[in-house]
């Protein structure tokens, strides 16, 4: 491990590397390769170019190629990945006969090049294995998510402070986006798989609340430029429309999901109705959201609300409707598990999961909330606690 490294973050990584290696051995692998930076983040506790190697037994090994000066017991600068096994052999360790990297991850040549770099091994992926760790918390993960939370919502709450009247959306989002900076955003908002991109946030404002997008995110929005087709696309903030901001949260690494409506004057009463039913669908998901929780059924119990408060053809948007009312967080956007139809991941405590059941209303625009929890024995803890109802511009 790097030298530097607090005495409980140093426990928390041997228990992150215990879970994994559980899982690696039951996998019937040798061994774990990883260099990917968020995989590297959730191993290591930074980024650097190189790659993290854990045994199924014994202490991790940590090849670094950039940046040089990197100090620690097990820490080795490399010029090349072919480097790796040599080390290993040399320090008497056996070589993997099966070595698991990550597929979904790595480009292909990267997969080649560090596969062939352990001669005679097989090769399997360990993506999915990495994603079901990162899914369930560990204890310093978890202070560090109900942190993030709480500095979140409380940026949130300012930013009807920094509108003006005559603004569009995207210049209400650039002083949004100062205040989140402000407050210590790093401003990177970290999406798990190469399809989808985003800055720090959307901002839907009126029927751009219902605009389609190629990603996978609940709304999508237009966007400014088709080289980034999601949301705010500058339209000029008007009196009965609805503007959801949804800007994450990202102040040490990990980041929380957060979404308020405010409303351009009134709105329509359809519009208040549909943001309640929204309120009383994420507290319902929160309290049944215990550990042991089938996905899908929660996925079921926010469509049923929907559907019973006459609101189920604008659920989860217009024309394009997101399958799902929740997902995990963390060190992506996107962690898992999945609230959608389908889904047959189980909630387990630890994890973290942003709850978004969202409206989208004709003439008016998108209405909703999102949240992010934790999953406790006792149901779901909100870790962005601030005002959920709209709030008049």
């Amino acid at each position: 491990m790097f030298t530097g490294y607090s005495s409980d973050l140093i426990d928390d990584f041997r228990l992150r590397w215990l879970r994994l290696q559980a899982c690696v051995r039951e996998a019937g692998a040798d061994a774990l390769a990883v260099g990917t930076n968020v995989n590297l983040l959730y191993l290591t506790g930074r980024v650097f170019m190189g790659v993290c190697y854990l045994p199924a037994e014994g202490a991790p090994w940590f090849f670094v190629r950039r940046p040089c000066g990197l100090k620690g017991p097990n820490v080795r600068e490399i010029r090349k990945p072919e480097q790796i096994a040599e080390i290993l052999a040399a320090a008497g360790l056996p070589l993997p006969k099966t070595l698991m990297l990550e597929a979904d991850d790595l480009t292909h040549s990267e997969w080649a090049r560090l596969g062939a770099a352990f001669p005679g091994a097989s090769v399997a992926n360990g993506s999915a294995l990495l994603r079901s760790c990162r899914a369930v918390k560990t204890p310093y993960e978890i202070r560090v998510m109900k942190k993030t939370g709480s500095r979140h919502a409380d940026v949130v709450m300012r930013f009807a402070s920094v509108y003006s009247p005559g603004m569009t959306d995207q210049a209400w989002s650039i002083e949004m986006f100062r205040l989140m900076l402000q407050a210590g955003s790093l401003g990177l908002f970290r999406i798990a798989g190469g399809s989808m991109e985003g800055f720090m946030g959307t901002i839907l404002a009126g029927d751009n609340g219902g605009a389609v997008s190629p990603y996978d995110f609940a709304l999508g929005g237009a966007g400014l430029h088709p080289s980034l087709p999601v949301g705010q696309n500058g339209v000029l903030l008007k009196e009965s429309m609805s503007v959801m901001v949804d800007v994450a949260g990202n102040f040490y690494g990990y980041l929380t999901d957060c979404t308020r409506t405010f409303g351009v004057g009134r709105l329509s009463p359809d519009a208040y109705r549909a943001h309640q039913t929204a309120i009383d669908i994420q507290r319902a998901v929160a309290a049944a959201g215990k550990p042991g929780s089938r996905c899908e059924d929660l996925y079921a119990l926010a469509l049923d609300m929907a559907e019973k408060a006459g609101f189920a053809q604008h659920f989860m948007g217009g024309a394009q409707k997101a399958k799902f009312v929740g997902h995990g967080v963390g060190l992506v956007i996107n962690e898992q598990p999945v609230l959608g139809a389908r889904s047959k991941d189980v909630l387990e405590a630890g994890m973290c999961i942003a709850l978004e059941p969202k409206f989208v209303i004709p003439g008016t625009g998108a209405v909703g909330v999102e949240d992010t929890f934790l999953v406790t024995p006792n149901g779901m803890e909100n870790l962005t606690v601030c005002d959920p109802s709209i709030q008049t511009l």
